[in-house]
């Protein structure tokens, strides 16, 4: 026992809190609070989380060697004191709301997070460490990688004090050499025109990412809007560092993102309301962020490169879920393998903590195996069948078959070749936001009326939004401009030309809505309305039961790719248990359901 390192890393108190744990350097769980709670991006301390791990692996407190957070909110405290003393008076409201919050808790966050261990987890004796944010980032993207030596680019809105790092990651050591500091924020940035778009920030940016694919490009509004973003916004550097012009954001000392009459008198749009129509004005607005997101981040990795030495690039930070972005990056010259942390975000820190302490603080060499240690990010609660058959008991209003594997694969490929929809609920859940395959929801990829069903019946969702392919690995290269494997649907590549049809008009007077329904290539489901895809590719070693289904599906139809989208409706974390499965299933228009080797009906 006294050789054994058992390091449980937290992530909690801002969004998306989460609890991982390293055993002797491997990754062998991890899982976001919100799957048990149902709170989507629950930031409350992960008491459920840690008992999931304590409970699944037998630890009691004696074994655990250290329990790691993901920042250090005493250097948080003195950004949040300096910045409210740059900015005074304003911003006044706020510090007076702030500080009462910092002074009872934040502020000794240590003593709360014994506390939390203590009453909830039964863990009373351990020393907390505390590793700093874009450390955990630079950690949870560079040793999880297959790389020896990396150059490590970690982006997001703001840790303690930074706001974008670039390290070089080799063997066991992450030595930082830049540094990008608050309020000069590139995630922050985005997140304001995420606000102004009328979408909740840490919440929406994706949703803007796939607006932007509307924006008309040779548009004089949209040249126009990306002109003012550089004339007036952010002055962008050569190294892809930037500098946030202040007065137009309220951020650093306001509970707004933006100066609206400000961003209205130069933009000449008005902030949209959460409910109001998108308009093409809209979708313009956000081609032009998306743009100038793209420039900054391609301009960031060739610095990466440039001063690191290494073509090797890993990302972690909320920015690196921009799967638009790591598409041009792939893409890059400069790079040769690129390596994304799947759970980017905050969750993510959880990882990078516990892997902080094992490889700085304690020392401890890298296990390399060539492949990445994140196991297809297949890191949660699993269910056996005596429990998924308890739960299935419990509703009447289902009729259950029992099916060996050939049989399901055959009875699922012929359901969602006629039109069905299924929710597939297997094995392990997936740590991080994308479906990654054990919490999805499938359906046919080359059926135009799938991705309106789906989003308009099932998602609930906003009908403007793409749905992404899962595809059969050896061949992805038939379907999209992809010359590498992309297991965690994390890059958007174009779809090959030899499968596109003649393209729909794009009229001025033509709404958003419908653009996304229309007809223009092979696989119309998962083709954007710029013809690309967020691609996730599977192989046997991966991910063995969604491989076989999509080898099924293609001994069927001839096409082994599917649509594949996380299990939950709008504003629902995915699912985690049979229970929260079977709730779905009942409360949508999805056809089939099926639990392991259950084939469930309604």
């Amino acid at each position: 026992m006294s050789n054994r390192s058992v390091i449980l890393g937290i992530s909690a108190y801002y969004h998306d809190s989460a609890a991982a744990l390293l055993v002797n350097g491997n990754l062998i769980g991890a899982v976001q609070e919100e799957r048990f709670t149902r709170v989507k991006n629950d930031e409350r301390f992960p008491v459920n989380a840690i008992k999931w791990l304590l409970k699944e692996y037998d630890l009691k407190q004696e074994d655990i060697t250290a329990v790691v957070f993901y920042e250090k909110p005493l250097l948080k405290f003195e950004r949040l004191l300096e910045t409210y003393h740059a900015f005074a008076p304003s911003g006044i409201s706020s510090f007076l709301k702030a500080m009462p919050i910092w002074l009872k808790d934040k502020l000794f966050l240590k003593r709360k997070i014994k506390n939390e261990l203590a009453s909830s987890c039964g863990i009373l004796k351990q020393e907390i460490y505390f590793s700093e944010h874009h450390l955990s980032h630079s950690a949870s993207a560079f040793y999880p990688s297959p790389f020896k030596e990396a150059a490590v680019l970690t982006i997001d809105g703001v840790g303690e004090w930074a706001t974008c790092t670039i390290s070089k990651g080799s063997g066991k050591d992450i030595v930082l050499l830049k540094e990008q500091n608050f309020p000069h924020s590139l995630g922050l940035l985005y997140a304001a025109f995420t606000y102004y778009l009328g979408f909740k920030v840490n919440n929406g940016e994706y949703k803007v990412m796939g607006l932007a694919a509307y924006g008309d490009p040779k548009s004089e509004v949209t040249k126009s809007f990306i002109d003012l973003i550089k004339k007036h916004l952010v002055d962008i550097k050569d190294d892809g560092s930037i500098m946030l012009n202040m007065d137009y954001f309220a951020f650093a000392t306001h509970l707004v993102m933006t100066h609206d009459k400000k961003w209205k008198a130069l933009f000449d749009l008005e902030r949209r309301g959460e409910k109001e129509e998108i308009l093409q004005k809209h979708a313009n607005f956000a081609y032009a962020i998306q743009s100038v997101t793209e420039e900054i981040v391609l301009k960031l990795v060739k610095t990466a490169v440039t001063i690191t030495g290494v073509r090797n690039i890993v990302l972690a930070g909320g920015v690196a879920l921009n799967c638009v972005v790591n598409g041009k990056i792939s893409s890059l010259p400069e790079v040769d393998n690129l390596w994304i942390q799947p759970a980017a975000g905050d969750a993510g820190g959880a990882i990078g903590a516990a892997y902080a302490m094992e490889h700085i603080f304690l020392d401890k060499e890298r296990n390399i195996k060539g492949v990445d240690a994140m196991k297809g990010s297949l890191l949660g609660p699993e269910f056996s069948d005596d429990v998924v058959k308890i739960c299935l008991q419990k509703f009447k209003n289902i009729e259950i078959i029992e099916l060996q594997d050939e049989e399901l694969f055959a009875k699922v490929c012929s359901d969602i070749s006629i039109g069905g929809v299924v929710g597939w609920f297997q094995g392990r859940m997936e740590f991080g936001p994308r479906a990654l395959g054990n919490r999805s929801i499938l359906g046919d990829a080359l059926n135009p009326e799938m991705q309106s069903k789906i989003n308009n019946k099932i998602k609930f969702r906003e009908s403007f939004r793409p749905f992404a392919p899962v595809v059969l690995e050896e061949d992805a290269e038939h379907y999209f401009n992809l010359d590498k494997p992309s297991p965690y649907m994390l890059i958007v590549q174009k779809v090959k030309k030899k499968l596109l049809g003649e393209q729909p008009p794009t009229l001025p007077s033509k709404n958003i809505y419908t653009r996304l329904s229309e007809v223009r290539s092979k696989i119309p489901a998962v083709t954007h309305v710029d013809n690309s895809a967020r691609i996730q590719t599977v192989n046997k070693t991966q991910n063995t039961k969604l491989y076989k289904l999509l080898n099924e599906y293609k001994k069927l139809t001839g096409h082994g790719i599917l649509i594949n989208t996380s299990f939950n409706v709008k504003d629902e974390p995915i699912v985690c248990s049979p229970k929260d499965a079977i709730d779905c299933f009942l409360k949508t228009n999805m056809d089939i359901l099926v639990i392991n080797n259950f084939y469930i009906k309604k």
